[in-house]
């Protein structure tokens, strides 16, 4: 049996990368802070209590974080997995702007500490590092691998700096380290302040009579959305290849904020322009404009492609959270689910409605 350790395991990409691995016979473990609250809700459909007798476990969790070296350490030397990914960061965008110092201790600083312990430690083990399209900022469209990095935002630099220690690391070190550059992916598990899920669960409000209206900023940003569970299916089969490297990962397709509201609203036959307000507070410093991913050399070497477009997406989201809020729901986004997979994915209120 493969082992494979989690940071990040509690987040939207965590959570299902967990679902993915267990389906796949692995033991999974996963590393959260100690907090004086539980924020497990994502993985508390998978997770088995030790203490229950004649249950088999395949999840551990295990108590440590990012910014502390040490803790890193022993649980990589203790667990000896095979297969690390790393997906914990302060990853809002918005937020770094506002937390700059706490963004680049976690999301650039944690990369090299793991690195370090995985190194210190002797294991033999591969590496994910989740970059971010946001390391392109202002790059001109589209991005690929041959595209200079044009960060726009603390949490954008920080993640240039986890990409090259990566990089660093397994040509100095001979590490099996891989980056993935992965656009936009989202899911009915993204945070409630991203701006998609914030579209989605503010029209179930409003609908539900709950809510007036919906603050956004910028709706001309443009970006390449995807579903999140088929990302990490990738991130899972950069690590099977022979040789480790880089890669972007993407739909090839980009839509505004300003679509979004469209294909969301215009689902339950909503005009958008009726219940969305502009707030300054919103706005980036820094705008990045427009992000649509070139992954055609990843696709073909991870022989992976996108089954969900923009506007299946947008549909498996709104049901989830018409759901969430006790209402009737079209169900074409549960259509969609049923007819594109199989085995380890599951409909989605299952799991979000653990956030009630």
């Amino acid at each position: 049996m493969k082992k494979a350790l989690i940071t990040g395991i509690t987040g939207q990409d965590g959570s299902y990368l967990a679902e993915l691995l267990l389906a796949k016979g692995y033991e999974v473990h996963g590393i959260i802070r100690r907090g004086s609250t539980f924020n497990t809700r994502r993985i508390d459909h998978i997770y088995h209590d030790p203490h229950n007798n004649g249950e088999t476990v395949h999840l551990h969790l295990h108590y440590g974080d990012i910014s502390v070296g040490e803790t890193i350490t022993d649980v990589i030397y203790n667990v000896r997995p095979d297969e690390i990914y790393n997906l914990a960061a302060q990853s809002h965008v918005r937020v770094s702007f506002d937390m700059p110092e706490y963004t680049g201790d976690t999301t650039g600083l944690g990369t090299i500490r793991l690195l370090e312990s995985i190194r210190k430690s002797k294991i033999e083990t591969r590496f994910y590092q989740a970059s971010s399209s946001e390391m392109f900022g202002g790059a001109k469209p589209p991005q690929g691998l041959s595209t200079p990095f044009e960060p726009r935002s603390p949490y954008a630099a920080a993640k240039v700096y986890a990409y090259w220690v990566t990089r660093n690391y397994r040509e100095g070190y001979q590490m099996f380290a891989s980056n993935g550059i992965l656009f936009n992916h989202e899911s009915p598990r993204r945070g409630e302040t991203f701006v998609t899920r914030k579209i989605t669960r503010a029209l179930a409000q409003i609908v539900a009579k709950k809510q007036q209206y919906l603050y956004l900023g910028n709706l001309d940003a443009r970006r390449d959305w995807g579903y999140a569970p088929e990302y990490v299916e990738a991130m899972w089969k950069m690590l099977q290849l022979e040789q480790p490297g880089d890669f972007v990962i993407g739909t090839g397709e980009a839509h505004t904020v300003r679509e979004f509201l469209t294909e969301a609203f215009g689902y339950l036959n909503l005009d958008w322009e009726a219940y969305v307000r502009i707030d300054p507070r919103y706005f980036r410093p820094t705008e990045v404009d427009y992000l649509l991913a070139d992954a055609a050399e990843s696709s073909q070497q991870l022989g992976w492609e996108p089954k969900v477009r923009f506007h299946e997406l947008v549909r498996i989201m709104v049901d989830a959270d018409l759901e969430l809020a006790g209402l009737p729901c079209p169900g074409e986004g549960r259509s969609i689910l049923q007819e594109k997979f199989g085995g380890w994915h599951r409909w989605e209120s299952q799991v979000v409605s653990m956030e009630r």
